[in-house]
């Protein structure tokens, strides 16, 4: 569901579309976009890990007069951001994007690394309390994520596509799985922040792109979610003022 606000908008992701509250058992989690469409923060209803917190929540709150601990709500984990660069070419030229996943540590994607990803979806006492409200909180804005809290993380950018002579057109290799030319088709690689300027992971993590009319297909691995590849392949619908 999008909900528009003044200076942003906010995507709730939710199992059941009939219910999209936050107190649902149903509810998974949100993206919220900043006023341009430029940048955006994924949050997941439940914790990526053990050590994870609520952003900037209280640490108890009022459930019909009965203190509850909001380890049994859906908070707001933020787990990645999402940012796209301002393409000085127009709607000619492909976006750029940046996803940096504050949940999943750079060192996953080397042999024998692991990240917190879950791998299911846990259903958890929140059935208990049907009536809780959908609690505002102040959250981490997206245009304050700095470089230097990258730092130890996975970062993932956009594969540069090639310009084709023939048909005049930016293209990418999707194998077969994207087959209408769209702004919106993508490929993300691990950016190797320590190795060679501008080097890239060549193994493709996530991938979008344009089928048919209103059709696309998204292809995800480990070790993103399928949460998390959900809501950065929906950042690339929403309107870009700044990009295009």
């Amino acid at each position: 569901m999008k909900c528009r606000r003044p200076t942003c908008t906010d995507y709730i992701i939710s199992l059941n579309c009939d219910d999209v509250s936050k107190g649902s058992s149903t509810y998974i989690g949100r993206l919220r976009s900043n006023f341009l469409g430029t940048k955006f923060t994924i949050y997941d209803g439940h914790p990526p890990n053990a050590e994870a917190r609520v952003t900037k929540c209280r640490s108890t709150r009022q459930v019909n007069m009965k203190q509850v601990s909001p380890k049994l709500l859906a908070g707001n984990y933020h787990v990645a951001h999402i940012s796209y660069e301002l393409n000085v070419l127009g709607s000619r030229g492909p976006r750029r994007m940046q996803c940096v996943m504050d949940a999943i540590p750079a060192s996953s994607i080397e042999p024998g690394g692991v990240a917190p990803t879950q791998t299911e979806f846990h259903h958890s006492g929140l059935d208990s309390f049907p009536s809780i409200p959908f609690f505002r909180s102040k959250s981490i804005r997206a245009e304050n994520f700095q470089n230097d809290q990258k730092e130890g993380l996975l970062v993932l950018r956009n594969k540069a596509p090639r310009w084709h002579e023939q048909l005049q057109c930016w293209c990418l290799n999707f194998n077969g799985r994207v087959t209408v030319a769209s702004v919106k088709n993508f490929q993300l690689v691990a950016s190797l922040e320590n190795g060679v300027a501008g080097q890239e992971h060549e193994n493709v993590i996530l991938q979008f792109g344009k089928v048919g009319k209103d059709v696309f297909t998204m292809d995800y691995q480990y070790p993103i979610s399928a949460f998390q590849a959900f809501a950065i392949c929906l950042s690339s619908f929403d309107t870009k003022i700044a990009c295009e």
